[in-house]
């Protein structure tokens, strides 16, 4: 059930840390998925106004360095009305169900608006996370826990280890993995929506040497530096930059993303933006290049579909005559994170998958 929000992983914040919304239950489409059949997309949806954005920013503006001068109960609730707002003018559909699996699912990906799809909210959420680190030492969340993210990080490295070695591009979670980590010196990899940096740090326990993070938070990314000079990861490059806007004038060889596709999502033009998002991934890595996408909103066969759909809107926009030209190919997934059963149908709470720029 990729669609089901997990609960960050966190330590333990001092008191008087407020607490963080968590993130919405899914709607049809978006599924509380299973790896079962599946939909998924991205069509048309006129966007929100400027105005309607400017006023949910405005509702989670930062009012001082480090952390709101608002009442954080308050700063939710008005969110949440703004970003309702916004949603019906969007013609958002209604959560019908907090469950679906990807078996009944014959709708494009559709996921409610949510105060986690501002960058204002991270903004706020950084600051606060930068406030607890300078004064505590505290790290702050790791999205989706720590036990994912090393799997992540483990994972890729078998992925890239076969393609190394001239093998299959599958990365079977229980393979050895023996290949020189001198080997993975030319597999530059690009952190999307790094957050506090935490699973590029990951990444370079496993090897990976040439690491950058970007996220549109500036807060995020101070955080992620200071992190990284306190754990002694001081080659890792930290810099803001938004992937729906990127200023990055290189190719990577490796991209990541763990919940950022997500946070998109949940913006109210999440729809319109994810095609931007793809856009710009398949200009920032190398032909042959990886693409590895953990997410907890989308079922493994419904990213399967966005790309596809994806790939067929470029082709209709460059040469409508010529057919559909794929952008990426699929090649692997986790499949060792736990799982339920739920009506008959198995399914887990996170999916990661790996795509290959054609």
């Amino acid at each position: 059930m990729a669609g089901i929000r997990l609960t960050p992983e966190e330590p333990e914040m001092p008191h008087g840390t407020p607490p963080r919304p968590q993130l919405p239950l899914p709607v049809p489409g978006a599924g509380a998925g299973v790896t079962a059949g599946g939909g998924g997309g991205s069509g048309g949806l006129d966007m929100a106004s400027d105005d309607e954005r400017s006023v949910a920013a405005d509702s989670w503006s930062v009012r001082s360095d480090y952390g709101s001068t608002l009442d954080d109960d308050q700063r939710y609730a008005d969110a949440a009305d703004v970003l309702a707002a916004a949603a019906a003018a969007a013609n958002f559909p209604s959560a019908a169900s907090d469950y679906c699996s990807d078996k009944d699912d014959q709708y494009p990906i559709e996921t409610e608006g949510s105060m986690l799809g501002l960058q204002s909210y991270w903004d706020a959420s950084y600051s606060e996370d930068l406030a607890n680190f300078q004064e505590h030492g505290h790290a702050g969340e790791i999205w989706f826990g720590a036990d994912v993210m090393d799997t992540v990080a483990i994972w890729t490295k078998k992925l890239c280890a076969n393609f190394i070695q001239g093998g299959t591009s599958s990365a079977k979670d229980n393979n050895n993995c023996e290949v020189d980590d001198k080997d993975f010196f030319n597999y530059p990899i690009l952190d999307l929506g790094t957050g506090n940096g935490l699973l590029l740090q990951a990444l370079a326990k496993q090897g990976f040497s040439d690491l950058t993070g970007t996220d549109y938070s500036e807060g995020a990314i101070e955080l992620a530096r200071n992190l990284a000079a306190r754990d002694g990861f001081t080659a890792i490059s930290f810099l803001v930059d938004d992937v729906l806007e990127t200023k990055l004038d290189r190719k990577f060889k490796i991209i990541t993303d763990k919940g950022t596709l997500d946070a998109i999502g949940l913006h109210p033009d999440g729809r319109a933006k994810r095609v931007i998002y793809w856009e710009s991934v398949s200009n920032l890595v190398e032909p042959g290049g990886l693409v590895v996408i953990t997410s907890c909103n989308h079922t493994k066969n419904e990213l399967l579909q966005e790309v596809e759909d994806f790939s067929a809107q470029k082709s209709v926009k460059e040469d409508a005559d010529s057919g559909v030209h794929q952008v990426f190919r699929y090649l692997d997934h986790v499949q060792t994170y736990p799982t339920i059963m739920f009506g008959g149908v198995e399914g887990s709470q996170v999916c990661t998958v790996a795509f290959q720029r054609v």
